[in-house]
């Protein structure tokens, strides 16, 4: 098979990021628009980029895509495209969809037209008139925006943001592909100390710490394409093996998450050691207010809370001073803040060099980044100076 066409989701802004890693992993003429990249590739990128990706949400095969304003049409053009190269005839392929602008706005009526085209499909080459669906699963959409189609099937299977770490969760928690870009954003480098003080659950400290090692976030979970008979188990083991050869075992990092509730530093814990990070990331019951650092250059990211309930608006604006008033004994650090609070700044009291408009969840936040000086060339990675009183 030669090269065949992909799509990485992903959350509104975080397109380039996903773009970015995708040039990393050597895929170029990348095609970007809203909550998507397109490329082409061989069969060996289902595998390495279900593994590596980050920030995605998931790797979706593109069947084909054209107009159709009628179910006519969008059954003809569905029933052209190659499903036999693709389905077993045991394959299990429920179909999905979305109708945005379009004609054809009933979802579960282009479901059924998009699901019957390819049961006709596939009876040209298997002489059957029905299909068990008890083999391999393939999870078709179809997607209508303003009157063009487009069909793909999941590769992932499980969304990408389930690296397989966090078996438990806190309150409201931060998805691990936006705290994976949250991360890149930053530009957070491995050999610079890194704070989380509002760290939860550990996804930000933990993310910061699969990347600081270079361990592919999928290393140690399944893909619904890894069932498919039409991508050789061979391509799984050569991404696997290339991804477990390029971990950096003897990395050092000072990562670090405080918080100030105890039981969910616990799940933090275990969290760090099911991702096998237990001795690479620190976690610690402290307040902000009791936030310092002992060495000169470092980068504070996290996700601290909104205050999107009315009782808690009052604390959380307190806690907005707090960190504002504690991060000016520490200027040499960059700072970088998610929250949805419009007036997260006045209670900072301190303008934001850049923000940038992003979405935990369906909760539209503004991530703030407030640079800190340059480091001396001079001053060592983890150079100490003695705590700010």
């Amino acid at each position: 098979m030669s090269k065949i066409d992909l799509i990485a989701t992903t959350a509104f802004g975080l397109e380039s990021i996903v773009a970015n890693e995708l040039k990393s992993l050597g895929y170029e003429n990348l095609q970007i628009q809203n909550g998507r990249v397109s490329f082409q590739a061989g069969t060996e990128a289902v595998a390495r980029c279900n593994l590596w990706l980050r920030s995605a949400d998931r790797v979706l095969l593109k069947m084909g895509e054209f107009e159709a304003c009628t179910f006519d049409e969008l059954f003809e053009q569905t029933k052209k495209l190659p499903w036999t190269d693709w389905l077993p005839e045991s394959a299990e392929f429920p179909v999905e969809g979305k109708s945005i602008q379009s004609q054809l706005f009933s979802v579960s009526d282009c479901q059924a037209i998009v699901k019957k085209a390819i049961v006709e499909k596939m009876k040209e080459k298997y002489p059957r008139q029905w299909f068990q669906e008890n083999g391999p699963r393939y999870k078709i959409q179809v997607g209508m925006l303003n009157n063009v189609a487009t069909l793909t099937m999941d590769t992932s299977g499980a969304g990408l943001h389930k690296r397989g770490y966090r078996k438990l969760s806190g309150e409201a928690p931060l998805k691990e592909t936006l705290a994976a870009a949250l991360v890149y954003i930053s530009r957070w480098r491995a050999d610079r100390p890194l704070i989380d003080p509002c760290c939860g659950s550990g996804t930000i400290p933990i993310e910061a710490a699969l990347i600081g090692r270079n361990i592919a976030p999928g290393l140690n979970r399944e893909f619904a394409a890894e069932k498919w008979p039409e991508l050789s188990m061979k391509i799984w083991q050569k991404a696997r093996e290339e991804a477990k050869d390029s971990i950096l075992k003897q990395q050092t990092l000072g990562i670090m998450g405080f918080d100030i509730d105890g039981s969910v530093l616990d799940l933090a814990r275990y969290h760090a050691k099911l991702a096998g990070l237990e001795k690479a990331v620190s976690f610690q019951r402290q307040d902000v207010s009791d936030l310092r650092s002992q060495y000169h250059y470092g980068y504070l990211i996290t996700n601290p809370p909104y205050g999107e309930r009315l009782s808690e608006k009052t604390e959380v604006e307190k806690l907005y001073r707090t960190m504002g008033a504690v991060l000016k004994n520490m200027k040499t650090w960059s700072s970088y803040i998610l929250s949805s609070h419009p007036q997260f700044e006045k209670h900072f009291r301190r303008k934001a060099d850049k923000r940038r408009k992003l979405y935990n969840g369906r909760i539209q936040c503004n991530y703030y980044q407030f640079y800190g000086p340059k480091p001396d060339n001079m001053v060592g990675p983890f150079a100490t100076i003695n705590p700010v009183d």
